[in-house]
């Protein structure tokens, strides 16, 4: 499962989001979306319960501003979380309701208005909660720590609905846990994607075309990094295909399939050779044959293509940078995020 959390001034800006279908889509494309991935891209979400509050997009965000206004110190009002299973895994509607109830206990939001809605537009299950972070005894809910809280409810829930359990944010875990060997199935399926592609392509630009074929999009500067369809970015190192590996690769590819043409037209000329056999003698047949298997078995290519086959094999299997850092264990990630708390202090 994977949460999301986060704090807004908009009440229904967010409500619009979490009611309504994309606005991005027309109505032609919300069909033809529909029956290619058999999905709901028309009336995608589903109301699964109010909480002290009920109407439809303009009323909800009118009662939520009145309440929000019980409060003078708080500039964002809006608490926004999601909750999404792990692709094939899917609840009852009665359990994503239990879950709705969970999230907004956690956050310590349970007894303020809040609405929970199912979104039917994606292959993995989610539910969306939009709550007002200000009570009706004028006491706002706080988000000090508010990622961490969420992977550990994730991680909670998990166990409680036996689900398919996802790590949590490297970010908070201990120095010691930092250090175990993580699996991670968004990097998994970018590294068989790039290997799978190397595969197939001789060129650079190949494989870029193929990558954004595949939904990824690739930028290439001093390095390599990959934005998939979750807008989220991966360096190549961090997979074991570094912009150097994919060069090397590629070029690798090109050498081995010049070394098999020149094996192709070899062996040809052996063909030719043997074309003319058809006036010769049986003993002029014979020496020729002899001449014929010494030429393939001491062809100048066969070691080539033996050599570059098994580099390209060697190449083939990623190298893990296993002292990678992410940003926000890294002294500038650090720094950031102490300004950030303690900006948000000032404002409170």
């Amino acid at each position: 499962m994977i949460g999301y959390v986060g704090t807004g001034y908009s009440f229904f800006e967010c409500l619009r989001y979490c009611l309504e279908d994309k606005k991005e889509l027309s109505e032609e494309q919300k069909q033809q979306l529909s029956q290619k991935d058999r999905l709901q891209h028309k009336d995608r979400a589903e109301v699964l319960f109010y909480n002290k509050c009920f109407g439809n997009k303009y009323e909800l965000a009118r009662d939520f501003i009145e309440v929000a206004q019980l409060s003078k110190r708080v500039e964002k009002p809006v608490f926004h979380f999601s909750l999404r299973l792990a692709p094939g895994e899917s609840l009852s509607k009665d359990k994503l309701m239990e879950m709705g109830r969970e999230c907004a206990n956690h956050f310590n939001v349970a007894d303020n208005q809040y609405i929970c809605i199912l979104h039917k537009d994606t292959n993995e299950q989610h539910i969306h909660i939009v709550a007002n972070r200000v009570g009706y005894n004028g006491k706002a809910a706080k988000t000090s720590k508010s990622f961490k809280r969420m992977a550990a409810l994730c991680r909670r829930l998990e166990k409680q609905y036996n689900l398919q359990e996802v790590l949590s944010p490297r970010a908070f875990l201990s120095p010691q846990e930092r250090l175990l060997p993580r699996h991670d199935i968004r990097k998994e399926k970018l590294r068989t994607d790039i290997r799978q592609t190397l595969e197939q392509v001789n060129s650079y630009q190949s494989f870029e075309q193929k990558m954004q074929a595949l939904g990824y999009k690739v930028i290439k500067g001093r390095g390599i990094s990959f934005i998939d369809d979750k807008k989220v970015k991966t360096k190549g190192s961090e997979v074991g295909f570094s912009l150097t590996k994919i060069e090397q690769i590629l070029s690798v590819k090109q050498k081995l399939e010049t070394a098999q043409a020149n094996q192709k037209r070899y062996e040809m000329t052996i063909r030719q050779e043997k074309e003319k056999q058809r006036s010769f003698t049986p003993a002029q047949k014979l020496i020729q044959r002899v001449r014929e298997t010494a030429y393939v078995d001491h062809s100048p290519f066969i070691p080539v293509i033996q050599e570059l086959t098994n580099l390209l094999s060697q190449l083939l299997e990623p190298v893990y940078t296993s002292n990678y850092l992410p940003y926000e264990l890294t002294e500038a990630g650090i720094k950031r995020r102490r300004k950030k708390e303690q900006a948000q202090q000032m404002r409170h």
